[in-house]
C-alpha cells in the first residue's frame, strides 16, 4: 500500500489560520482561550469546504475529540498558526514550527533504525519535526495521546512530504505542508488533501 490518494474517496481540507500579532501580548490564559477559539474557527471553514454541518464539538475526560454525527474532527494551535479538520474517520493534525531544539528530544523521538531512513541522517530539524508532527498525528487520530509516541515507528520515508508510520499493527500513511517556517502534518487514509492558509 504506497498511501497514493484515491480520487473516488472524497477529500480532505485542513485549514489553517495565522494567529494576529496582538495575540502574543495576551496574559497566558487570555491567550491560551484565544487560540483554542481560533482553532475552532479554523475546524467551522475545515467543515465548510468539506460541506459538513458542524455539530456540538465534545471531549473526553483527557481531552480527546469526541466525533460529532459521525464526523470525527482534530485542532492544534501554537504561538503564530492554528489548524482545524473534519473527517469521516478518526484524523488527526498538527503544527509546529521548525526551530532549534535540545538533542535529548531527537532520542526521545525517534530510535537509530528511525533516523536511519532519513538521507539528513539524525540532525536534521525539518527531518526531527517530520517525525514529531507525525507520530502526534497518529496518537491523536488512535486517542491514545503522548504516552505511546514511541510505540509509533516511522516505517518509510515515501518522499519529502510523505511517510507512513506502523502502530498499532497497522500502516498510517502522513502528508506533510510547509509554510512560513512551519510544518503542518495530517494523516490521509488514502485521501487527497487540500490544504488552505488564510483567513
Amino acid at each position: 500500500m504506497t498511501g497514493s490518494p484515491n480520487p473516488r474517496i472524497p477529500a480532505l481540507y485542513p485549514v489553517i489560520l495565522p494567529v494576529p500579532a496582538e495575540v502574543g501580548e495576551f496574559v497566558p490564559r487570555d491567550r491560551v482561550v484565544f487560540l483554542s477559539r481560533h482553532a475552532r474557527l479554523a475546524l467551522e471553514k475545515s467543515a465548510a469546504r468539506s460541506a459538513i454541518p458542524m455539530g456540538e464539538l465534545r471531549q473526553t475526560d483527557n481531552g480527546a475529540p469526541l466525533p460529532f454525527d459521525g464526523t470525527y474532527w482534530s485542532i492544534s494551535h501554537k504561538p503564530r498558526y492554528v489548524a482545524g479538520v473534519v473527517a469521516p474517520m478518526p484524523i488527526g493534525i498538527d503544527i509546529e514550527k521548525i526551530r532549534p531544539c535540545a538533542k535529548g528530544l531527537f532520542e526521545k523521538t525517534a530510535g537509530q533504525a528511525e533516523w536511519a531512513l532519513a538521507k539528513t541522517g539524525s540532525d536534521s530539524l525539518a527531518t526531527f519535526f517530520r517525525y514529531w508532527t507525525a507520530k502526534e498525528v497518529v496518537v491523536k487520530a488512535a486517542g491514545t495521546g503522548l504516552k505511546d509516541l514511541l510505540k509509533c515507528k516511522i516505517d518509510t520515508l515515501i518522499d519529502e512530504h510523505h511517510l507512513t508510520i506502523r502502530y498499532a499493527g497497522k500502516d498510517w500513511h502522513i502528508e506533510h505542508f510547509f509554510f512560513d517556517g512551519h510544518i503542518a502534518s495530517i494523516m490521509t487514509a488514502g485521501r487527497l488533501i487540500h490544504w488552505f492558509v488564510g483567513e
